[in-house]
């Protein structure tokens, strides 16, 4: 481009990045509101960043009566996205998200698909991560060494 930046295309899954990250604040955007508040997910707990999010119908055609960050959320949760992987797409904080992802679910505009927690924090999941964590070897070519 003639300012020097390099023009974007779409990603991988064909999605085209959002713009550079907003100037406005997390707190204005949530109206000073925090994740964890109670009500949250029905359980007063903050949603797990696997967290899965999907866009209703409903959501889909309020598009247009959204707050430009609602509209950004309920967009790309046209195919199942976590809430990790919409707050990196649209480089919004990851609690704002959470709080946004909770209001847009109140109000019947996305579905929220919560992990079993049971599964979630299975020990051997994690020694098995753990494992081919050090399986990966380092730049010189080295295995990490094991306990």
């Amino acid at each position: 481009m003639a300012d020097g930046r390099t023009p974007r295309g779409p990603g991988e899954d064909g999605v085209v990045p959002v713009g550079p990250a907003p100037a406005v604040r997390p707190f204005l955007v949530t109206a000073g509101r925090v994740a964890g508040g109670v009500g949250e997910a029905s359980s007063g707990r903050t949603m797990p960043v696997e967290t899965q999010l999907v866009a209703t119908t409903g959501g889909l055609d309020a598009l247009d009566r959204l707050s430009f960050e609602q509209h950004d959320i309920v967009a790309a949760c046209r195919v199942p996205q976590s809430i990790a992987e919409i707050a990196a797409r649209l480089r919004l904080h990851l609690n704002v998200v959470r709080v946004l992802a909770e209001d847009l679910r109140t109000a019947g505009q996305l579905s929220v698909h919560m992990p079993d927690s049971g599964v979630t924090h299975d020990a051997s999941v994690l020694r098995r991560v753990i494992d081919g964590l050090r399986a990966i070897p380092d730049s010189r070519g080295v295995l990490r060494d094991t306990d």
